[in-house]
C-alpha cells in the first residue's frame, strides 16, 4: 500500500513561491510512491482557530479536535497520514494567520498539561515546514526553529525550508507607487538563479520525507 502524504499550502497566491515550492515538494513525494492529498486554507470552508473548549482534554476525544468546520478535514487527513508538507509566507514577521489557525488546532489537540506524558500523538507523521519571505533567508531561523522544535514534539520529526528574498511580483515597475526597499533586478535575478535551486531542494526533501515516512 502507497503511504499517503498531506500537503497544505498556507498562502493564498497561486503559481508563486509557496505554491511552487510545495508543488515540487508534492512532486517528489510522488516520486517515491506516496499518493499526495492537497489543502489549499484559502480555500477551505470558514474556519477558526483554537477556540479553547479543552473538548480534546477529554479521554474519548484525546489526540482530536472536536471543533467541527472547514479545518475538520485537514486535521483528519493529517492524523491518518504518513507524512505532512505544509507551506507559508512570511506575512509581517509571522506565517498566515490561515497558517497559525491550523498549527493552533494540530498542536493543541495532541497537548495533554501532563508532565509525565505532555504529548498524547499516538500516531508520529514526519512533516516538512516550507516559509517564503521577500526578507533575506537568515532573518527568521530562529522563529522557524521554534516552530520545528514544536512541530517535531507533537506531530512528527520536522525539516525545514526557508526561501528568502522572494519575488514578489513580476514588474515591480507597475505598482501605483514605487516599491523603493526592494531591488526589483536583484530579485529577478535570484529567482531565476537560486530559486530552481530551492525548488529542486523542496523536491529532494519531500522524497526524502515520502520515502522514510512508516
Amino acid at each position: 500500500m502507497s503511504k499517503k502524504i498531506v500537503v497544505v499550502n498556507a498562502g493564498p497566491r497561486k503559481g508563486w513561491n509557496t505554491d511552487t515550492l510545495l508543488t515540487e515538494a508534492a512532486k517528489g513525494a510522488q516520486s517515491a510512491g506516496a499518493e499526495v492529498e492537497r489543502f489549499d486554507l484559502f480555500k477551505l470552508d470558514k474556519y477558526t482557530g483554537c477556540i479553547s473548549c479543552f473538548g480534546c482534554k477529554r479521554e474519548k476525544f484525546k489526540g482530536h479536535c472536536i471543533c467541527r468546520d472547514g479545518l475538520t478535514p485537514v486535521l483528519d487527513a493529517i492524523r491518518s497520514s504518513d507524512g505532512l508538507i505544509i507551506g507559508s509566507p512570511n506575512y509581517l514577521s509571522e506565517l498566515t494567520a490561515s497558517f497559525r489557525a491550523l498549527y493552533e488546532r494540530l498542536i493543541f489537540q495532541n497537548l495533554t498539561y501532563n508532565v509525565e506524558t505532555p504529548c498524547c500523538n499516538e500516531h508520529p507523521v514526519p512533516v516538512l515546514l516550507v516559509m517564503t519571505s521577500n526578507a533575506p533567508d537568515n532573518m527568521y531561523t530562529g522563529m522557524m526553529k521554534n516552530y520545528q522544535q514544536t512541530l517535531s514534539r507533537f506531530v512528527g520529526p520536522t525539516d525545514v525550508l526557508i526561501s528568502g528574498n522572494t519575488l514578489q511580483l513580476k514588474d515591480y515597475s507597475k505598482t501605483d507607487w514605487p516599491w523603493t526597499m526592494f531591488d526589483p533586478a536583484s530579485k529577478m535575478k535570484r529567482h531565476e538563479t537560486v530559486f530552481p535551486e530551492e525548488c529542486r531542494k523542496a523536491f529532494e526533501m519531500g522524497a526524502k520525507l515520502a520515502g522514510g515516512a512508516k
